[in-house]
C-alpha cells in the first residue's frame, strides 16, 4: 500500500474563506471533508481604505472558529493557511494574522500572485485526465480582489503540469464592484470605466503571457462557477452539474451581461447565486467577459480557434492541499 498523509488547506481570499481536508498519496487526492465555504468579505473597502474593516475581521473570526472545530474532529497531520489579494493590500493585516494563528495554530501565509497562480494551476489540472484537455491550458482564477492567468506547458518544451507563464491582475469581483459602483443596474459610464480599467490590466497580462498559445481555457472560482450555473438555468447551485462542463463563449457572455445590468433585488431571485455574492457577481461577470474576449481575440489573431470555457470546481484550495501533501510525502 502506498504512503499517504491527511492534510488540510485554508484559502482566505477577498470574498470568501474555504477549508478542505483530504488524504493525499503519490497518485491522487481523496476528499475527507470536501470544500467548506463561508462568505466573509474580508476585503470589504480594502481597495479604498487600505485596511481591514472591523466587521470583516469579526466575520472571518467566526468562520475560523467553525473551521477549528471541524479540524479538531480529524487526524490532520498538517495545515497550510494561505491568504491572498486582500491581505496583501491591508496595512493592518497583522491583526488578522495574529487572530488566525491564535484560533488555528498556524499563521496565514500571505502568498504572492505568482505562488497563487502556481497553486491554482496545480489544483485545476489535477481534476482532469490527459484526454480532457488540449495543452497548453490557460487557467483563469477570478477572485474577489485579483485574477490570476496561468498558462501551462505544451508537453514538448515544458511539461503540461508546469507553469510556463503567469500574471496576477488586481482585478476581481469585489474590487471592480466597489471601485466602479457596479452594485445595482450600473450606468453606461460606470461600466465603460470598469472596462477600461480591466482592459488596461489585460494589456499588461498579455505582455507577460503568450495567451495566443491557449488550446484549452479553464475557468475556476466562485464567479465562474456561479455564472456557469446561471447559464445552465439551474434552480439552485449544484457543483456536480457545473464541474467539468464546457460552455460556448457566447452563452457565458450573454448571461454575464444580463446579470451585470440587474439590480441586487433582481439577482436575489436566483438561488444559484450565493447570498454573499449577490452584490458583486455583476462586477465579476464583467471581468469574466473581458478576459474571455481578450483570450479569444489573441488566439484567433494567431490563426487558432477557441470558442468555449471549461468550468472547474477545482483550483487554488485543491492546489494548496495537493502541494502540501506531496511535499510531506517527499519527506517520508
Amino acid at each position: 500500500m502506498s504512503n499517504s498523509v491527511i492534510v488540510a488547506g485554508i484559502d482566505c481570499g477577498t470574498n470568501s474563506i474555504r477549508l478542505k481536508i483530504a488524504r493525499v498519496d503519490e497518485q491522487d487526492m481523496t476528499d475527507i471533508v470536501p470544500k467548506v465555504l463561508r462568505v466573509v468579505r474580508l476585503g470589504e473597502s480594502v481597495d479604498a481604505t487600505g485596511r481591514f474593516a472591523d466587521g470583516a475581521l469579526a466575520r472571518v473570526h467566526a468562520a475560523a472558529e467553525e473551521f477549528a472545530q471541524i479540524l479538531s474532529e480529524y487526524n490532520v497531520q498538517a495545515l497550510r493557511f494561505v491568504a491572498t489579494s486582500a491581505t496583501r493590500d491591508a496595512e493592518n493585516r497583522v491583526v488578522f494574522e495574529d487572530d488566525m494563528e491564535h484560533l488555528l495554530g498556524v499563521r496565514p501565509e500571505v502568498i504572492s500572485g505568482l505562488e497563487e497562480a502556481r497553486l491554482s494551476y496545480m489544483g485545476a489540472i489535477s481534476a482532469f485526465g490527459r484526454d480532457q484537455i488540449q495543452y497548453p491550458a490557460l487557467i483563469m482564477d477570478l477572485g474577489g480582489g485579483s485574477t490570476e492567468l496561468v498558462l501551462g506547458g505544451d508537453g514538448v518544451d515544458t511539461a503540461v503540469d508546469q507553469v510556463q507563464a503567469s500574471y496576477s491582475m488586481n482585478v476581481g469581483s469585489v474590487r471592480m464592484t466597489e471601485r466602479h459602483h457596479l452594485y445595482d443596474q450600473p450606468d453606461d459610464a460606470s461600466v465603460e470605466a470598469a472596462i477600461a480599467d480591466i482592459d488596461e490590466y489585460l494589456d499588461v497580462a498579455c505582455a507577460h503571457i503568450p495567451i495566443e498559445q491557449t488550446r484549452t481555457f479553464v475557468g475556476v472560482s466562485g464567479t465562474v462557477t456561479t455564472m456557469a450555473a446561471l447559464a445552465l438555468n439551474l434552480p439552485e447551485y449544484d457543483a456536480s452539474r457545473v464541474d467539468g462542463i464546457r460552455l460556448p463563449f457566447a452563452q457565458v457572455e450573454q448571461v454575464d451581461t444580463k446579470f451585470l445590468h440587474m439590480s441586487r433585488e433582481q439577482r436575489r431571485v436566483y438561488k444559484a447565486i450565493h447570498p454573499g455574492r449577490v452584490d458583486v457577481v455583476g462586477g465579476g461577470a464583467l471581468v469574466l467577459n473581458r478576459v474571455i474576449a481578450r483570450v479569444q481575440e489573441r488566439v484567433v489573431a494567431s490563426g487558432g480557434e477557441l470558442n468555449e470555457l471549461l468550468i472547474s470546481e477545482h483550483g487554488l484550495l485543491d492546489g494548496i492541499v495537493l502541494d502540501l501533501g506531496r511535499r510531506m510525502l517527499r519527506r517520508v
